[in-house]
């Protein structure tokens, strides 16, 4: 008679008595471990892959939609350009309105781009990575002229 303890199968559905459990050999009970950890591997693979796409896709959503919210801005910028040109074209002639306008701009992008030097520069890069490797000991780095003793 078989004790009611079950082990669950590779396939997660079919069980096991503790019984046949004790009556296997050793090499069939590490066969269905590494069966049941590829299985298992296989499966969180799976997972990770599904959960990438899903992200992906949010991604993908998100950089659509401030695609279209940097376009949207820019539109707003360049018709409230044109509404400042004409505004300034009822004072001034309309030539001198548009160099205004534009020179404003100028000032805007030269800001921009001093900003954007500013934070280029705190960029390291992978000076990290290369830090810990110059810390590498010598005894792992190779040595051209091979092995000395």
């Amino acid at each position: 008679m078989s004790t009611p303890t079950q082990a669950a199968g590779p396939d997660g559905g079919s069980t096991r008595t503790a019984d046949e459990v004790r009556g296997s050999s050793l090499g069939e009970l590490l066969r269905e471990v590494t069966t049941d950890l590829s299985t298992l591997m296989r499966q969180e693979v799976e997972l990770a892959k599904a959960e990438i796409r899903q992200e992906g896709r949010r991604a993908g959503k998100a950089a659509g939609l401030f695609g279209g919210a940097g376009f949207g801005g820019y539109m707003v910028a360049l018709f409230l350009s044109l509404a400042l040109w004409a505004g300034l074209s009822n004072v001034m002639d309309g030539g001198w309105a548009g160099l205004i306008v534009a020179v404003i701009w100028a000032a805007i992008a030269a800001l921009l781009y001093s900003t954007a030097k500013r934070h280029a520069r705190r960029v390291r890069g992978l000076t990290r990575t290369s830090d810990s490797v110059q810390r590498i000991p010598d005894a792992l780095k190779p040595h051209p002229e091979g092995v000395t003793r």
